[in-house]
């Protein structure tokens, strides 16, 4: 199904009734992630999901977003698929939109599942320093006015030379957003989350490492931590009926 939000055609699904749920996907994927949440879910819940802009089917921004734009696309989609008050989970991305809405006040949900989530600046190691540091040096003297319009080829090569494999795989306006959005910290506003939170996390996960994770559930007051073993980034899936068990308990 779609609906346009923001002035964007959004695809989205929306299953089952019973609880309202929002399911948020994570950077560069969609929600055919959560089909099997979703499936052992919508027996007793209605489990909305949308696909964020350039994802799935859903139509690319024409500018480059910040966390905010992401927050006020998910409340204009809620006002309009009245999906009032849902129980909202999210993977990566989608808990850093998460984190933003709620710690900032935008929603109040009655409770919230954060899987492997972003919303913090990693700390990078010296190898991982010094390549962005090298590609800003290279950046600044391949865009210089006298050599500009000649050197795009050299500057693409460096790009997917240094950049991660998310980045070099998206469009620019894309690439330019998840700069924004992974230079975003919002590690101050996560004691304003009250309600009650459930981490779900993988032990070997090298996006979002578990160390954000015992942060996170540091700083929200009414938070739970689950650790995945031997699980990576989608520790969801990798472990799915470990995950549905837990889900199914907090959500009861």
């Amino acid at each position: 199904m779609f609906i346009s939000v923001c002035g964007l055609n959004i695809e989205y699904s929306d299953t089952g009734t019973g609880t309202p749920v929002l399911l948020l996907h994570g950077w560069g994927s969609s929600f055919d992630v959560y089909k099997g949440i979703t499936a052992a879910l919508c027996g007793r819940c209605r489990v909305v999901a949308l696909n964020f802009p350039g994802c799935g089917n859903s139509e690319t921004m024409k500018t480059p977003w910040t966390v905010d734009d992401y927050c006020n696309l998910v409340l204009e989609f809620m006002k309009q698929t009245n999906l009032e008050n849902p129980i909202m989970i999210g993977h990566s991305h989608g808990g850093r939109v998460i984190i933003k809405m709620a710690g900032s006040g935008m929603v109040k949900p009655p409770k919230i599942v954060l899987l492997d989530s972003a919303g913090l600046i990693p700390k990078k190691s010296l190898k991982q320093k010094f390549r962005a540091k090298s590609f800003k040096v290279i950046k600044r003297a391949l865009t210089l006015p006298i050599i500009k319009e000649h050197s795009q080829e050299l500057l693409d090569k460096a790009r997917r030379h240094y950049g991660s494999a998310d980045y070099n795989a998206a469009p620019e306006v894309l690439r330019k957003t998840m700069v924004s959005l992974v230079n975003t910290d919002l590690y101050d506003i996560l004691p304003n989350i009250k309600c009650p939170t459930l981490l779900i996390w993988g032990e070997n996960d090298t996006d979002t490492p578990l160390s954000d994770a015992k942060r996170i559930e540091a700083a929200i007051p009414d938070a739970g931590l689950c650790v995945l073993k031997g699980t990576g980034h989608y520790s969801f899936c990798e472990k799915p009926y470990e995950a549905h068990a837990i889900l199914n308990s907090f959500i009861k």
